[in-house]
Formats: C-alpha cells, sequence, structure tokens
C-alpha cells in the first residue's frame, strides 16, 4: 500500500479529518480511481460536515472497488446520516447480500430501519445478529430499541438488560434501560440504573432525564425538580426536560409553571421549535390567546410551516374557532400530506365542518398504515356515522361491546365496601398534587404520576389480580370476527399495559377522549358522591359517543352510572368522557388499558 495511504488513514485515526482530506485529494490527483482512497475521502468529508462530497466520493469509492461491501456500508451509514433512510436501507441490503457476516452492515441496517419507522425490521436483524453471535451488547441493544419502538416494553427491558450485563459501560444501552423501566414505573429500577452509571463514570442527559422522572413518579417532586432545572439550565431548547419540568410545577399548583420555557423561548436566537414548545404548554394549560398568539408571531418569522399551521389549527380548534382551524389545517396538510399528526387535526375539523366525504379518503390511507391506531378506527366510524353507514353500528355497537361488572371482593374481604375502605386510603395517599397534568383528558382533578402496575402496594395487586375474570368473560362475550377492528383482535388473554387512578374535585370531569395506543379500556369507581344517584342530573357518569370536537348529530348514545365496585370495559377506539362533578364530595376511579397477549 501507497505509504500515503498509511499516512491518511493514520491522520483519520488520530482525528483530524481536514488533513485527510488534504492528503487524499493530493493522492487522487495523480490517480483519481483509486476506490481505497475515495472511501478515506468520504469518511473525512463526513466528519467535516461536507455531506454531499461525502456522498459523491463514497459513491465513486463503491462503483471504482465493484460494490465493496464495506465501502457500501460506509455510504449506507452516510445516508442515515442525511435522514435519507430509505436509500440507506437499500445500501445495506445490498452490502449484505455480498457480505451476510458484516456486522456493522448489519448493525447499521437495524440502526436505520428503527429511525425509518421500520420497527419488524431492525427486530428480524437484531435477531439475526444475536443469533450469529449472542454476546454482542449492541446487537441486544439494537433489539431491545426495536421492541421498545413496537411498545412491547417488558421484552425490550429484559434485551437491554442483557446488553448491559454484557457490557456494563455501553451508555447507549443503560441509557436505552433507565428510559423503558420509566416507562414501564419500575421507579426504583431507575434510580439504581442511574447510580450504577455514576459509579460506572456514565455521564448522560438520558440518565438524570430518566433519574427525574422516577423521582416524579415517587412524589419525590423537589428532588425532581432540582435535577430538571440542572438539565434546562443547561440545554434550554431540551424539550423532554422542559415539558417534564413544566408538567410536575403544573401538576402542583405552580401558577407560573412554564416559566422556564418562557425564558428559553424569549432568549435571542431561540429555535422556533422551543418557542412553539412554550405555545403548546399554554395550550394545554388552556391559555389559549396567548398561545396562538405566539404561534401567529412564529409563523409571520419562519413562514407557512406545516408543523406551526397544525399548532394553529389546533389552538384554534380548542378555542371552538373551527372555520379558522379548518382553514390552518388544511394549509398544514397540503404541506405535508403524509404526516399523521397533522392529518388527525385535519380529520377532526373535517367532521366538525360535517364533510366526511373529504375525510374519509384520508382516514382509509392512514388506517392501512396503523390499522391498531385506535384514532383511525374512532374517525372512520365517525364517518359512517355521519354518512349514515352500517358500519357505525357495527364498530360501535354499545350493547356488545361496553360491559358493565360489578366486581368481585378480593379473598379475605366479605364485601367489596370493605375492601374500598382500605383501598380508597392507599389511593388518596398517593394524589399528592393539586392540578391535573398536561397532558391527559382529565380536568379539575388529579392523577397519579406513577402507573399501579408496578406499584407494590398489596391492595393495588389484589385489586389488579381481580381483573382476571371479568376481562376474560368479556372477551368471550364479545367474540372474534377477522372483519371487526376490535374483535379480530381478540385472540389471546387481555393484558393490562397501563393502569391508574382518577380524583375528581368540583366542576372535574374527562373531556371525550379515545386511548390511541390501547385494545379495551375500563373505568372502575372506588368511591362517587352521593349526586351520581340523580338520573336527571347525572353528575360525574361515563358517556360514550360524543366526540372531543362536535360533529353534526354527534350526540351520546349511551351513559354508565358510577357505582363502587362497578367495573366498565369497552373498545379504547370509544369516544367517553364525563359530566362535571357538581357537589364538594370526590369522585375515586381507577382506570387501566389493555393489549392481546402476543
Amino acid at each position: 500500500m501507497d505509504s500515503r495511504i498509511h499516512h491518511a488513514i493514520g491522520l483519520l485515526q488520530a482525528g483530524r479529518p481536514q488533513d485527510v482530506v488534504i492528503a487524499c485529494r493530493a493522492i487522487l490527483a495523480e490517480s483519481p480511481s483509486d476506490a481505497l482512497v475515495l472511501n478515506l475521502l468520504g469518511i473525512a468529508l463526513r466528519q467535516t460536515g461536507e455531506l454531499q462530497e461525502a456522498e459523491n466520493a463514497l459513491r465513486r469509492a463503491v462503483d471504482n472497488s465493484g460494490g465493496n461491501p464495506e465501502f457500501r456500508t460506509n455510504l449506507a451509514q452516510l445516508l442515515r446520516a442525511r435522514g435519507d433512510f430509505d436509500d440507506s436501507i437499500a445500501e445495506f441490503q445490498r452490502a449484505l447480500a455480498d457480505a451476510p457476516m458484516l456486522v456493522p452492515a448489519r448493525l447499521g441496517l437495524a440502526r436505520t430501519a428503527l429511525q425509518a419507522g421500520q420497527a419488524e425490521l431492525a427486530e428480524r436483524v437484531a435477531r439475526e445478529l444475536i443469533a450469529a453471535n449472542d454476546a454482542s451488547h449492541e446487537a441486544w441493544s439494537a433489539l431491545g430499541s426495536a421492541l421498545y419502538a413496537q411498545e412491547r416494553h417488558e421484552e425490550a427491558a429484559l434485551a437491554l438488560q442483557r446488553a448491559v450485563a454484557i457490557e456494563p459501560r455501553y451508555a447507549a444501552a443503560r441509557e436505552n434501560l433507565a428510559t423503558v423501566l420509566s416507562v414501564l414505573d419500575r421507579s426504583e429500577e431507575v434510580l439504581e440504573q442511574h447510580e450504577t452509571g455514576k459509579r460506572l463514570g456514565l455521564r448522560g442527559r438520558a440518565l438524570d432525564l430518566a433519574r427525574a422522572r422516577a423521582l416524579f413518579q415517587l412524589d419525590r417532586h423537589d428532588e425532581s425538580e432540582s435535577v430538571l432545572q440542572q438539565l434546562v439550565t443547561a440545554q434550554p431548547d431540551d424539550r423532554d426536560a422542559q415539558f417534564l419540568l413544566a408538567q410536575l410545577r403544573h401538576m402542583r399548583g405552580d401558577a407560573d409553571f412554564a416559566r422556564e420555557l418562557r425564558a428559553a423561548a424569549s432568549r435571542p436566537g431561540a429555535p422556533a421549535a422551543t418557542r412553539a414548545q412554550y405555545a403548546d404548554a399554554l395550550r394545554r394549560a388552556g391559555q389559549h390567546a396567548h398561545a396562538e398568539s405566539i404561534v401567529r408571531d412564529l409563523i409571520a418569522s419562519e413562514g407557512r410551516l406545516p408543523e406551526l399551521e397544525g399548532a394553529l389549527a389546533t389552538v384554534l380548534q380548542e378555542a371552538a374557532r373551527y372555520d379558522e382551524a379548518l382553514v390552518a389545517a388544511r394549509s398544514a396538510h397540503d404541506l405535508r400530506p403524509d404526516d399523521p399528526g397533522i392529518a388527525r387535526i385535519l380529520v377532526a375539523n373535517l367532521l366538525t365542518a360535517g364533510d366526511p366525504a373529504t375525510a374519509k379518503p384520508i382516514v382509509e390511507r392512514f388506517h392501512a398504515r396503523a390499522p391498531d391506531d385506535q384514532s383511525w378506527i374512532t374517525y372512520r366510524a365517525d364517518i359512517a356515522r355521519l354518512r349514515g353507514e352500517d358500519l357505525f353500528a357495527e364498530w360501535c355497537d354499545l350493547d356488545r361491546l361496553v360491559h358493565v361488572h360489578e366486581l368481585e371482593p378480593p379473598p379475605g374481604y366479605r364485601s367489596i365496601d370493605e375492601f374500598h375502605e382500605e383501598l380508597r386510603s392507599s389511593l388518596e395517599s398517593r394524589h399528592r398534587h393539586s392540578m391535573h397534568p398536561l397532558d391527559q383528558s382529565l380536568r379539575g382533578g388529579t392523577q397519579t404520576p406513577r402507573g399501579l402496575l408496578s406499584d407494590p402496594d398489596p391492595l393495588i395487586r389484589l385489586y389488579l389480580a381481580q381483573l382476571a375474570k371479568p376481562l376474560a368473560e368479556y372477551q368471550a362475550a364479545i367474540g372474534h370476527d377477522a372483519s371487526h377492528p376490535m374483535r379480530s383482535r381478540n385472540t389471546g388473554p387481555a393484558q393490562p399495559t397501563g393502569c391508574w387512578s382518577v380524583r375528581l374535585r368540583r366542576g372535574g370531569f374527562h373531556v371525550n377522549h379515545i386511548h390511541p395506543e390501547g385494545w379495551i379500556s375500563s373505568a372502575y369507581y372506588v368511591s362517587v358522591p352521593a349526586e351520581v344517584a340523580d338520573a336527571t342530573l347525572r353528575s360525574g357518569w361515563l358517556k360514550f359517543t360524543e366526540p372531543r370536537f362536535p360533529i353534526p348529530g354527534g350526540v351520546p348514545l349511551r351513559f354508565v352510572q358510577p357505582k363502587p365496585g362497578r367495573l366498565v370495559l369497552f373498545p379504547s377506539y370509544l369516544w367517553h368522557g364525563t359530566n362535571p362533578i357538581a357537589g364538594d364530595e370526590p369522585r375515586l376511579t381507577i382506570a387501566f388499558d389493555c393489549l392481546p397477549a402476543v
């Protein structure tokens, strides 16, 4: 090998990419087709940020080498860095066709597939890597990330635990494990991961953020707020930390809950994304006029970007200015027609405007892409309702799909009331906030920050154990139908995936909503105010099929009266909400979602 090439390789290993570029260009002036030098040049140009020139060099390297799989892998990595995921995946696959055991290509393919939203492909490639080398911490980490993207959280945690067991200092796997454990509400384990990481010398925002979330879930609010304050001071544009800090302060009743976001958004040169997040936090707190003003200023300065038009449509919709909201939603969708979030905003406004014909092809396109996403099922049912199609009666058959069970008392208790006497105290101790979360349907009440599925309290464990029988009875009653969006998934035991408690006070209610990632949803009543007995007032009653925003004829078609010990099970795609509590006596409930066992 030419000594000059050896020198260029040494410069690259020494972290001097600009010198590598100079050296490679000098060699190429004499040998313009040298594939190895072109490959080195492409790698160096990528490191200096000259991505288009890097791509040109790497493509020439691949062509001049007859498709060298290592050079092609470098090209694929560059395309991934540029966000050209489809082309990157294609190049990785070409490299693997020539070199099936090339580990960097397989890892790159798994990671790129995950970024491209192809989690099943990422999982398959990661499992192939593990089959070839069971001791690869990177492969186990890639598998964990792929499973997490599919919301298979327990499996993801196991894969990531294997990754950190193989290589304890692998920061990415430990950070991802802490994140997954946080989602699973295994808060104590998150703190253990953080402490282990510190002992190993690992430092990273993701571990600190997971710790802050775990402290929040454990009601260690001052500690959580302190960690989050440090994170946003260091990185004012850290969206996750900013939202969690605003959420924590809002739930604690802090009137100026978004002050750190305001400061970040107000500084000179603040990114549009930070200013938009501040507006979104205000919108979630019901400050629509202020939020609208910020978004309109953003549009004036940044242009009619789809995400800004979508944000404007959302705030106008929530302010009940539906005609204006529809104009903004159409604009956002025209600019970015493949964005599912923007499509949902447009569809909701089209239905409010009584235009199901325009909404129908949009819904059907996205439903075909994500058949288990409950929102597209909901909107398709709304369209059928407006068009008078039989599909509405089939998908929203309230007699068949909404069941009311009276829960049996756990072993050792003579009645459900006796059990509730103890359970109520346990739940009440977990409602330590004064306001609702910013990202939930709840208004005028509180919600437990930590899910109950991982709560060690024996009383909560007893409650969860009592759910198996009514869930099995519900599944048996609804049956299986391959053509039905809910009953087609009734192929295995329902597994609770999330569980929480809500406490409503005077004026408290749930806005009409669905659970987009669910299958079976629920409401269970632990204690209710005496006023719920009034069948005319229907205070606190659960209602079905009334959409979040008005549509012609979109009235509730069924109400369920709250009663201690009553469990209501229903499809997650059914619109549901509650009438406000009128008196001073609170209403205490537990809710959970289920998915079918994989």
